[in-house]
């Protein structure tokens, strides 16, 4: 029996919406993905996977990529997930076709909607992205917005420092913020702009700091927002939405080292408290890898609990 038919079989006899929204980053930055979904959709169940351990994704090597994010879905795939986001812009630029061929499972990353949402907006402007240093190398914003506006002009600018100062708890009323914000989003008032992709999943911490660098006439485009608008059209097309009127939909989180910073820093990207926490070390995901099925002390235990492809079902 092949991979694919496998997760398929594993669906079987429940209740489709009922089932979770898997969502996996290499560390903290996916939360904001889980916090603009629970907005989206409150009643929906979310599982999260952060790879805290092998973090960052962005110096890792396409094919190191690609097995990561494999494991990482296949983690989420023993909660029987009706969808599932890339919330990272790494594996959305590098893994996506690979994991739709393996899991029978609609899925998305975070480049495409963003991409899709800033085209729409440019009104012919030129359209400002800034992103990790590897994503601005990786052209894959540039290449996705150029596909639905071929005429655009897209202005890409690399935000290293914007990461470990979100991590670190600054805030855009911090001096150094606006200092460093000042510095990286001047190409891009100069070139015009009149569309910003944050094309980091820690950049929504700071979008109040960087529209107000920018001024009121350029627009922000949070591609978390656009993920969940994503996510809630394809689960209304499917009729998988859990009800509306329904209890909040409860949220677990599963991380490969450190717990106690997760839940620490957690709660500043989600929005609320980071709980519950589940421990699943690298050399469990590396031995239950997607093509071997999880053995029953693996489905039970507490530490291991169970585009251009860019959506597919």
């Amino acid at each position: 029996m092949g991979r694919r038919a496998r997760i398929r079989d594993g669906r079987r006899g429940r209740d489709g919406m009922d089932r979770p929204i898997g969502i996996f980053d290499s560390g903290l930055g996916g939360l904001t993905v889980v916090r603009a979904v629970r907005r989206r959709l409150p009643a929906e169940p979310i599982v999260y996977f952060g790879d805290t351990a092998r973090v960052p994704y962005g110096i890792k090597s396409p094919p190191t990529v690609t097995r990561f994010a494999a494991e990482a879905c296949a983690l989420l795939c023993r909660h029987d997930p009706k969808f599932l986001v890339a919330a990272c812009n790494t594996a959305s630029a590098t893994a996506l076709p690979a994991l739709a061929d393996r899991f029978d499972v609609p899925l998305c990353g975070v480049i495409e909607p963003g991409a899709e949402a800033a085209a729409r907006a440019s009104g012919g402007r030129p359209i400002g992205v800034i992103a990790t240093e590897a994503t601005v190398a990786s052209g894959a914003y540039r290449r996705a917005i150029q596909r639905r506006a071929p005429d655009a002009e897209v202005i890409q600018k690399a935000c290293p420092l914007l990461v470990p100062i979100v991590e670190e708890g600054r805030t855009g009323a911090d001096p150094i913020v606006r200092a460093v914000l000042a510095e990286y989003l001047q190409p891009l008032m100069r070139a015009g702009v009149g569309t910003v992709v944050l094309g980091c999943t820690h950049y929504p911490l700071l979008a109040d700091a960087v529209a107000a660098c920018l001024g009121p006439e350029v627009r922000l485009i949070d591609s978390a927002e656009a993920v969940a608008e994503r996510v809630a059209g394809r689960l209304a097309a499917d009729g998988l939405l859990a009800p509306a009127d329904g209890p909040r939909g409860a949220v677990r989180f599963f991380v490969s080292d450190n717990p106690d910073r997760f839940r620490e820093v957690g709660g500043r990207f989600l929005g609320e408290a980071a709980e519950p926490v589940t421990l699943v070390p690298p050399e469990e995901l590396t031995a239950t890898r997607p093509d071997k099925p999880a053995g029953p002390r693996e489905l039970a235990g507490t530490r291991a609990e169970p585009q251009a492809v860019e959506e597919a079902s």
